[in-house]
């Protein structure tokens, strides 16, 4: 399927948009929904990454359940603004964009949910603002010092993920993060590969500070690792959160939530099976109604938790609802 005039993938239930925000950038976004409780949807952090990349099949559902669903394409990403003074400086300037951007939309409070890098953001983002965010739900991503530091990932092919600037390349990285195949078309493909085409350099000046992400200790600028400290204050939150790790990511293996979920008591967390590191798109069936009854009623049915590999390492939160029916 070809491409549209804007180089983007054409998703029925999803529209291209622009605003401006306060700091004069162009920022570019996916929507979904005409009315109802807003959702922000966080993209991840490879090259190429996109909102509608990542939330093409979780936004319009979520928009025809009556939501009002908002996929932004973060600085360095997506259709996000090329010029220089826009390119993102640190982790701590995603925090900033995600306010300017809710701000330019008027949209004062809101669920909001990440994957991988969008998990960091959604994270960053909550404990920043706590009293916008109604509530979230975090993918496959990492949680910043709130796990101690000689606490580590366990090996897994990250290496996969050496994007070289070709097409085949970028079949490649898709390849390791998305475990049903089916899910890598063609046009997703060429449309994430014209976005990082345009965009690697600013890739490349934020992406230090990624894989530095929880190793505050290392930082030299203070002020920028106050803002990214999780510590004492991830952990006491009170917003009602989820987390989902596919027990098939390859990337960063399952056992890497099995780590975060002792640090964080307060976060329901799942397991779902036949799911990589980008679960949203490989079980939509799973994903699409765990965030729709979450959102929507505050709570998982007991079914659908169990469906979506529910943890058994600890004892359910009130956030699973076992007297309610699925949807």
């Amino acid at each position: 399927m070809a491409l549209t005039d804007e180089n983007l993938v054409d998703v029925p239930g999803m529209a291209s948009r622009w605003v401006r925000l306060a700091n004069g950038a162009r920022a570019h976004y996916m929507t979904a929904g005409t009315s109802g409780p807003a959702v922000i949807l966080l993209h991840g952090g490879l090259p190429g990454s996109s909102g509608l990349a990542g939330w093409r099949f979780m936004a319009p559902y979520l928009g025809d359940n009556g939501f009002r669903v908002y996929c932004p394409d973060m600085p360095g990403f997506g259709l996000s603004d090329t010029r220089e003074e826009y390119w993102p400086d640190g982790m701590e300037s995603f925090v900033d964009f995600i306010d300017q951007f809710a701000t330019a939309l008027c949209l004062d409070e809101f669920h909001l949910a990440g994957n991988s890098m969008g998990c960091m953001n959604t994270v960053n983002y909550t404990v920043a603002h706590p009293d916008k965010v109604k509530s979230f739900i975090l993918i496959a991503g990492d949680i910043g010092d709130v796990v101690p530091e000689h606490l580590t990932p366990p090996a897994g092919e990250f290496r996969l993920t050496a994007y070289d600037g070709t097409r085949e390349g970028m079949r490649t990285m898709m390849e390791a993060i998305i475990h049903r195949g089916e899910a890598i078309s063609e046009d997703l493909i060429d449309m994430r590969y014209l976005s990082a085409r345009d965009r690697m350099d600013a890739h490349a000046k934020f992406w230090p500070t990624l894989l530095q992400y929880r190793r505050i200790t290392d930082w030299t600028n203070e002020n920028r690792a106050a803002r990214l400290v999780t510590k004492g204050r991830l952990d006491r939150l009170s917003t009602p959160g989820l987390y989902l790790y596919g027990r098939q990511d390859i990337l960063t293996p399952v056992e890497w939530g099995y780590v975060q979920e002792d640090y964080l008591p307060n976060v329901q967390f799942f397991y779902p099976d036949e799911c990589g590191h980008q679960g949203q798109t490989d079980r939509p069936d799973l994903f699409n109604p765990v965030f729709l009854e979450f959102f929507r009623d505050g709570t998982v049915s007991g079914e659908l938790a169990d469906a979506a590999g529910v943890s058994d390492r600890r004892p359910e939160l009130p956030l699973i609802n076992r007297s309610l029916v699925s949807a």
